[in-house]
C-alpha cells in the first residue's frame, strides 16, 4: 500500500491560485456538463489532499452524491475544508453544486445503461459477453464525456484551417499514430494535401517545412509525448496553425496548440487510458473530418466520386477478363 503524504495547504494553494481553463465556465455548473470528466481530465493538476478527494469521486461517484461533505472528506482522508477546496477549483461555489452535478451524471447514467460493470476489473474466467457488456459500457461513457467536453468552436477554427491549408500534418506517436494515419485517409479521399508522420525525424524535417496558412496537427492522450511536442513546436516556429488533440487541457501539447479538442477515456482492464482513448479520438476526428468536407464540398464530393471510382475494378465480382 502506497503511503498518503500528509494533508497540506500546497496542493490546493497551487490549484486555486491558477486560473480556469478558457474553455472552463466560471460559476456554477450545468447539470448537464460532465463533472466526472473534467475531473478525470484534471487530476494530474492535483496533488496531495486535493489528489485525494478527486480520485475518491472517480472511484465512487455515486457514494460522492448521497455524501455528506464530512463523509466525503472522512473518505478521503482530508478535512470538509478542503473539500470545499477542491469544489472551488473545479468551478463550483460549493459543495452542493458538485454533490448535483455528479448525481444528474450518475443518474443518466444509470438510466443509460453505462454504468454496467465500468470500473470492475476483467477477470481471467469472465465470459465474453460479460466483457463485451464492460467494453461497451466503458466506451459509451466515454464518448458521452468527450461529447460534454469538447468545444465545438474549437472544432469549427479547425474545420476553418484545413480547409483552407494549402499542406496539413499530423503528428503522433505509437497508438496516436494509428488514429492519426486513420484522419490522413480521410482527409485525403477528399483531395486535402495531408500527411502522417510517427518517425520523429522526418516529421521534423517536414514541420520545417510549413508556412504560415498550414496547420499541424498533434496527437497524444497525455499530451506529454515528447516527440510530438517537439514536432508540433516546429511547426508552430513557422507560423503553422497547431492542433492539439488530447484528454489532459492543461498539458504541455495543449499548452503549446493555437486550437485544443479534448477527448474523455475510461480505461478497462488491459486496456489504460492511452488505448481506451483511441475510440473518442476517432469520433472527435470524424467531426473535424465532417467539418472539412463540408467547407470544401464540391472539392471533397467531386474528390470522393474521383478516388472510389479508382479502386471500384477491384472489388470483388468486378475483375476485367484475361
Amino acid at each position: 500500500m502506497v503511503e498518503r503524504p500528509a494533508e497540506t495547504n500546497a496542493g490546493a494553494a497551487m490549484v486555486d491560485a491558477e486560473p480556469l481553463d478558457r474553455r472552463t465556465v466560471i460559476g456554477e455548473r450545468s447539470v448537464t456538463d460532465s463533472v466526472l470528466a473534467r475531473i478525470r481530465s484534471r487530476l494530474p493538476e492535483f496533488t496531495g489532499a486535493l489528489q485525494r478527494v478527486a480520485e475518491q469521486v472517480l472511484t465512487a461517484p455515486e457514494a460522492a452524491a448521497r455524501a455528506t461533505i464530512v463523509e466525503l472528506a472522512e473518505r478521503s482522508g482530508t478535512s470538509p475544508a478542503t473539500v470545499t477546496r477542491f469544489c472551488r477549483a473545479m468551478g463550483f461555489e460549493g459543495y452542493a453544486g458538485l454533490r448535483l452535478g455528479i448525481a444528474a451524471e450518475t443518474g443518466r447514467s444509470r438510466s443509460a445503461g453505462w454504468t454496467v460493470d465500468i470500473g470492475r476489473e476483467i477477470q481471467p474466467s469472465d465470459p465474453l459477453d460479460r466483457v463485451l457488456d464492460q467494453i461497451m459500457a466503458a466506451d459509451t461513457r466515454a464518448m458521452h464525456d468527450t461529447a460534454a467536453l469538447l468545444d465545438l468552436a474549437e472544432v469549427e477554427r479547425a474545420a476553418d484551417a484545413i480547409a483552407g491549408a494549402d499542406r496539413v500534418n499530423i503528428f503522433g506517436a505509437s497508438g496516436s499514430a494509428l488514429v492519426g494515419e486513420e484522419m490522413q485517409f480521410s482527409l485525403h479521399r477528399i483531395g486535402v494535401p495531408v500527411w502522417a508522420w510517427n518517425d520523429v525525424h522526418e516529421g521534423l524535417a517536414s514541420a520545417a517545412l510549413l508556412r504560415p496558412g498550414d496547420v499541424a496537427l498533434g496527437i497524444s492522450h497525455s499530451g506529454q509525448t515528447r516527440e510530438t511536442i517537439e514536432t508540433l513546436a516546429e511547426a508552430a516556429s513557422h507560423g503553422a496553425t497547431t492542433v492539439a488533440l488530447t484528454s489532459f487541457p492543461r498539458s504541455a501539447l495543449a499548452e503549446l496548440a493555437d486550437i485544443v479538442l479534448l477527448t474523455a477515456a475510461q480505461a478497462t482492464t488491459f486496456r489504460p487510458d492511452a488505448l481506451s482513448a483511441r475510440h473518442p479520438q476517432l469520433v472527435v476526428l470524424d467531426l473535424l473530418y465532417i467539418g472539412v468536407a463540408q467547407r470544401t464540398h464540391d472539392r471533397a464530393h467531386s474528390a470522393f466520386q474521383r478516388t472510389a471510382q479508382a479502386v471500384d475494378g477491384h472489388k470483388a465480382g468486378k475483375g476485367t477478363a484475361a
